[in-house]
């Protein structure tokens, strides 16, 4: 199994298989997982990093096969009275070196004290759409096997997603979710709800992280779509409390 349809797989194991081929639509975040984590730990050090938010902006999907190439900028940071927060633009490009999908990161950097402040930190602004439609709720629960899944398949083994006792030194009560664990699962789901199932319709994926999702609980995530079925809000909660918030898909007519 190619490493592009083992990540939809794990993305999907608490929904079941696709209906459309290809691979996740967010999966240039693991390409430039490397690159991210030696920038922030340059930075940071070993302390802790808190995803804030995350965007995409999906030209294409990625090719089985081609070598893609990444790139990352530190495009801002201030200081705040938990550490230094980071703005970050990543880009990947495909063989021939066009665009496949842009990204914007920004992360707290827990105890960090430097880089001074500088630049500005990008924004993050759903889209408009065309006006309300009727909501759509959906209810997933990721298991501990999801969670070492994902884990596995991305590439992403932190221990505070795979062992307790590393996970109650992090200051949570037990293992939590990557979080892009569970973007990459409300993606999954507004393609099946609003694109027939198919991941080259997503062309913009954005949302800020409110707190951690556990093994075993339920998560509730609820769809906004426009009227024109073209931008779908969404925010995610858990018993404890909204986990993802201010998040939106953005759906095409379909891959060229």
């Amino acid at each position: 199994m190619s490493a592009l349809v083992a990540y939809r797989a794990a993305v999907r194991a608490p929904i079941g298989p696709a209906a459309v081929p290809g691979p996740s639509p967010v999966h240039p975040f693991v390409l430039s997982t490397t690159e991210f984590e030696q920038t922030t730990r340059r930075i940071g050090g070993t302390g802790a990093q808190v995803h804030v938010s995350q965007e995409f902006a999906v030209h294409r999907l990625l090719r089985e096969g081609e070598t893609a190439s990444t790139g990352l900028e530190v495009v801002g940071a201030r200081k705040e009275g938990r550490g230094v927060r980071l703005g970050l633009r990543a880009e990947v490009r495909g063989d021939g070196g066009d665009p496949v999908c842009a990204m914007v990161t920004t992360v707290l950097l827990t105890g960090a004290t430097a880089p001074e402040p500088f630049g500005a930190m990008p924004p993050l602004t759903a889209p408009a759409g065309s006006g309300p439609g009727e909501p759509v709720t959906r209810t997933v629960t990721l298991t501990r096997a999801d969670i070492a899944r994902y884990a596995e398949a991305s590439g992403d083994l932190n221990p505070i997603h795979l062992d307790d006792e590393a996970a109650r030194a992090a200051g949570f009560d037990r293992v939590i979710a990557h979080g892009m664990n569970v973007v990459a699962l409300v993606t999954e789901l507004a393609a099946d709800l609003f694109a027939a199932g198919d991941p080259a319709r997503v062309r913009a994926v954005g949302c800020r992280f409110s707190a951690p999702v556990h093994p075993d609980e339920p998560v509730e995530v609820t769809f906004r779509p426009d009227t024109a079925g073209t931008v779908v809000a969404f925010t995610c909660a858990t018993p404890r409390g909204i986990a993802l918030k201010g998040g939106w898909v953005t759906l095409g007519a379909g891959d060229d």
